[in-house]
């Protein structure tokens, strides 16, 4: 049985959110098939909700929730075909491309996330690829702005090359965010405009740079139960488990080529969180896109179920979200506390 796996010390980083805490030996595999992991994401629900919170308690004890904040900082115009996204421009979605945000209004907006509670910042572009110049030194003086304002800094920006992974990770970036979105044998039913590979190139230049990974995936796409384990299979056999694992359920959106697709039942969301905390016991799970139509009590059997994470904001880059007070008056309904600004960071391997 393999147990986690710690790098050598590192001094520890200020703020960061939950620390994997002094717990007993979990469970910390890189072999997973994706056989065992449909049987336990095909458990009965009650089950794999009590395995997940078994899991979920011994490695975060004090159960908090980490609050995140999500801002587009270039928005639509993207060359992309993702079949989901309304910011692709050869999608009529009335998304309209904009230019990059000034530095001054993305750190503006910044704080006031931190003063909301949010202890991550994440910035997203609508590209495909970073390309160097004023625009991504431009991203550069963001990352070290948010650093500065004390909280951790999350990109997601498209591809990278290894120097740019390089030059963002000596900005102070945290974690980039690269996700997989699907399973790699509906990958191609979904994007022509670049492949797996590409997206697993990108994601082994941030590893390798020092950067936290920062991957999940969106169900709902049309892809069976078994590609949705495929995909979370790639993420945990990785040699080293994201430390973020954002899980997303499709909103439709008006003029993409899913604008029919249905909308995911609130269980199959809560068995994908469940069936990714099992399987990547010390990654923050993050509860992303859906929340808006779900209901309370399903986004606190999410919790239950394993995430710790919440994306808050009216909107998360150009979808809908539910609103700040909203989120808070839910946590303190339910005696759910989040992460304070400054508090250790997570280890998982």
């Amino acid at each position: 049985m393999a147990t986690l796996e710690t790098d050598s010390p590192k001094p520890p980083k200020s703020p960061t959110p939950a620390t994997l805490p002094e717990t007993p030996a979990a469970v910390l595999r890189h072999d997973w098939t994706v056989a065992e992991v449909k049987a336990l994401y095909e458990l009965p629900l009650l089950d794999l909700v009590y395995r997940a919170q078994t899991v979920h308690r011994a490695v975060w004890k004090d159960n908090k929730v980490q609050l995140c904040s999500l801002l587009s900082i270039k928005t639509g115009g993207c060359p992309e075909d993702c079949a989901y996204c309304p910011q692709a421009a050869r999608y009529d979605t009335g998304v309209k491309a904009e230019k990059l945000m000034q530095v001054d209004a993305v750190l503006a907006d910044a704080q006031k996330a931190r003063a909301a509670g949010a202890t991550r910042f994440c910035m997203g572009a609508a590209w495909r690829e970073v390309k160097d110049g004023p625009q991504f030194d431009s991203v550069l003086e963001m990352v070290r702005g948010v650093k500065a304002l004390g909280m951790e800094a999350c990109c997601t920006l498209g591809m990278l090359s290894e120097s740019q992974a390089r030059r963002l990770k000596a900005a102070g970036l945290d974690a980039y965010n690269h996700n997989l979105d699907t399973g790699e044998s509906h990958y191609g039913d979904i994007i022509s405009t670049r492949t797996y590979q590409d997206r697993l190139r990108t994601l082994g230049f941030v590893r390798d740079a020092g950067i936290e990974v920062c991957s999940g995936g969106i169900i709902g796409l049309g892809e069976t139960v078994e590609q949705r384990c495929e995909m979370l299979v790639t993420l945990a056999n990785q040699p080293k488990h994201p430390e973020s694992v954002p899980v997303n359920a499709l909103v439709a959106v008006e003029g993409t080529p899913l604008e029919q697709q249905r909308q995911v039942d609130f269980t199959e969301m809560v068995r994908m969180i469940a069936t990714a905390r099992i399987v990547m016991p010390a990654s923050m799970v993050r509860l992303s896109a859906g929340r808006l139509q779900m209901s309370e009590e399903a986004q606190l059997l999410c919790m239950m179920a394993g995430a710790n994470s919440l994306f808050f904001g009216e909107k998360l880059l150009t979808t809908a979200n539910p609103e700040f007070g909203s989120d808070m008056a839910l946590l303190e309904k339910a005696g759910v506390k989040p992460l304070e600004p400054a508090v250790d960071k997570p280890v998982a391997q």
